[in-house]
């Protein structure tokens, strides 16, 4: 044992004579504004610089690692001054000149310096931001003040720590970011992407169609309406920062309904649009819903298609506000009494449906409509984990907090898969109306047979 003390003892000497000769040689170059480094110097530098990181750099926030770019100017030496965390930019080339350089990275001497103050401002990501400086750092504002960065601190929907949670755990499911929802609060998200109100108590007492379902092993292990009716489902729609889902997953069952019980002589998807813009009672457009208001106004004065009506965001419409509404109706008449409000359209036929109905709560009562008649509205409890959904089965993972609100989505088929622990997993297939380019090409699957976020709680649908 005390050999090897000996021997340790005679390694850490002989390495404080080496760094001792290493040092001394690099002070036999001449100092200023730009210095010649050995390799081995150069390194111990930038180790002692990372290791004894002075005051200044903890205050104003000079660049973390190596980076050039962390940079300012001295106009009156004609000098760039590098502000990373290491002691010299290369070799050769301008020595870093942050304030804390000559006190850590060459404390024996200090030569002589600028006296122009260190320059007021802030860093971030590699750029100097001047004094009041104001930014967006995702959903959150962010303002340099006196050489610190000061910043709003609302809950953001895209949340890299929820993603790496969701994906380094084992909920069975994958979560990403999505640009479309960056720079957006969770309040913002709940507000442009749901839209639909609670059900009121009359639609949640409203009577369930009798059960009459077979055994759930009497039902093909995997459903898709895509696969049963290939011609006649619509693709998921796209609301963007519309809060209508009220509107857009209606029309889309509704649309689906149609063509299917019409044994595909009717195919047009519907416009969302017309519901928004004209159904006005109780409703409030992009600022939220309610479904069953939307399954009356269908019945009672019925919408145009997509292609005669379609979103406001289009080309197609002049620029105006989205509660304006461009089509008129009269009761019992099939045709609008006007254009389409696209012009490059000519039909301006109008579609109804029939009353809607409640479909039971039980899971096998709930696979045999969508298998003998097509397609169902559901609602559900949005969490923020929900926005970040890219594939799998989905379920709300607790770390995303305890705030909802309700969205309304298109059921259309179900399926079972073996997780990882050979457990069989059985799961709904719903299309979103959040674009292709979220979850699995617009459609999300979400636990079966658990209620899983109010998800078979109430659902609603017509017979076309």
């Amino acid at each position: 044992m005390w050999l090897k003390s000996q021997i340790l003892l005679l390694y850490c000497i002989a390495s404080e004579v080496w760094m001792a000769k290493q040092l001394d040689s690099r002070r036999n170059f001449p100092r200023g504004l730009y210095s010649v480094e050995d390799g081995g110097s150069a390194k111990w530098n930038r180790l002692k610089r990372s290791l004894y990181q002075g005051k200044s750099c903890r205050v104003r926030g000079c660049c973390t690692g190596r980076d050039d770019a962390c940079s300012f100017n001295i106009v009156s030496k004609a000098a760039i001054c590098y502000c990373d965390q290491f002691c010299a930019s290369g070799s050769p080339g301008p020595v870093d000149c942050c304030a804390d350089y000559w006190d850590v990275c060459d404390h024996p001497v200090e030569p002589t310096r600028s006296d122009e103050p260190w320059p007021s401002g802030c860093y971030k990501d590699g750029r100097y931001y001047g004094e009041g400086t104001i930014i967006k750092d995702n959903c959150n504002s962010c303002k340099c003040f006196q050489s610190l960065w000061k910043c709003s601190k609302e809950v953001c929907l895209v949340r890299q720590d929820l993603i790496q949670y969701i994906n380094s755990g084992d909920y069975g499911w994958k979560a990403d970011n999505y640009s479309q929802f960056w720079g957006m609060t969770v309040e913002e998200g709940f507000k442009k992407r749901l839209g639909t109100f609670p059900p009121s108590n009359s639609l949640l007492n409203m009577r369930e169609t009798p059960g009459n379902s077979l055994p759930e092993e009497k039902f093909p292990a995997f459903f898709a309406a895509t696969y049963a009716w290939p011609e006649w489902i619509h693709d998921p729609l796209d609301q963007r920062n519309c809060g209508a889902s009220w509107a857009f997953s209606t029309a889309s069952v509704a649309a689906d309904r149609i063509a299917i019980h019409s044994e595909g002589q009717i195919t047009d998807n519907l416009s969302a649009q017309n519901l928004i813009s004209c159904d006005t009672s109780n409703q409030h457009g992009c600022n939220g819903g309610s479904i069953d208001g939307a399954w009356r106004y269908l019945k009672t004065h019925g919408v145009v298609s997509y292609a005669c009506y379609p979103s406001f965001w289009n080309n197609h419409l002049e620029p105006s506000s989205e509660n304006r509404c461009y089509v008129s109706s009269e009761y019992g008449k099939n045709y609008t009494n006007g254009p389409c409000p696209n012009a490059l359209e000519e039909s301006n036929r109008l579609y109804r449906c029939a009353s809607h109905y409640r479909v039971s709560s039980k899971e096998t009562d709930i696979m045999k409509e969508i298998m003998d008649k097509g397609p169902v509205q559901a609602i559900m409890k949005v969490y923020e984990d929900f926005f970040l959904y890219k594939e799998g089965i989905y379920r709300h993972s607790q770390k995303a907090g305890s705030k909802w609100k309700i969205h309304s989505v298109k059921l259309l088929g179900w399926g079972a898969l073996a997780d990882k622990n050979g457990q069989k997993q059985k799961f709904w297939i719903a299309a979103n109306s959040w674009g292709k380019s979220w979850g699995e090409n617009g459609y999300f699957r979400i636990l079966r047979g658990q209620n899983e976020c109010d998800i078979e709680k109430l659902i609603l649908t017509t017979l076309g």
